[in-house]
């Protein structure tokens, strides 16, 4: 299915009969609708950040629903893509912490490259319907790649953004990980706690004082 260490550590998934059902499904919501992101993109994240990679979880919703802009990346467009209202305040927050100028592109490619999950609950979506595919059965596969990561012996900083994004925290047990949480960085909850709860720097500390090498959020 992805091509790197995930076939091994999702093997129980992809082999069993539930997933094939329900992937059948979702390549059949493809020939009768307009779905995104392209099914070329669905495991973008995992392609993009191996197992044995992963230093950082983002955790998303699901993919954004107009045309051009979801590529399998929590929060990140298409490159030529509008950069959308909540990943501006993301960038906003970046410049705060970091230092980091504020970019004006935004694919986040160079994040999953640095080790970032940037991972959605729900890996697809109907054209123009947010959340049309919630409950269909994605959220099975993408709770069990965050157990999986929990089980993880290197410690691993989870970053979660939004009451959505918080109920996952129930899932990651294991107490050598690092979970930040704050209000979602959409307008309507930015100024309520997201900004200024300086994530990216946190995450950088925790991992240099385990000995790991930071995230370079400046990658593009």
């Amino acid at each position: 299915m992805i091509g790197n260490s995930w076939d091994e550590k999702l093997s129980v998934i992809w082999n069993s009969e539930g997933f094939k059902n329900f992937y059948r499904m979702i390549e059949n919501e493809y020939l009768l609708h307009t779905v995104y992101p392209p099914r070329n993109y669905i495991f973008n994240a995992l392609k993009l950040t191996p197992y044995e990679n992963v230093k950082v979880v983002i955790m998303g919703q699901d993919p954004y629903h107009g045309e051009g802009e979801a590529h399998g990346l929590s929060f990140s467009v298409q490159k030529g893509i509008k950069v959308p209202p909540s990943l501006q305040n993301i960038y906003k927050e970046l410049y705060d912490d970091l230092g980091i100028p504020i970019r004006e592109d935004g694919d986040l490619t160079g994040w999953a490259q640095e080790g970032v999950l940037l991972l959605n609950a729900v890996l697809t979506v109907q054209k123009d319907q947010p959340a049309s595919h919630r409950n269909l059965g994605w959220e099975k596969l993408t709770d069990y790649i965050i157990k999986v990561i929990n089980l993880k012996e290197e410690p691993v900083v989870f970053i979660l953004w939004g009451n959505f994004a918080k109920e996952k925290r129930s899932l990651i047990t294991n107490p050598i990980h690092y979970v930040i949480t704050s209000p979602h960085p959409s307008p309507f909850s930015a100024r309520s706690g997201f900004f200024g709860s300086r994530p990216f720097s946190k995450c950088n500390q925790f991992l240099e004082s385990k000995g790991i090498s930071p995230i370079n959020w400046a990658r593009k």
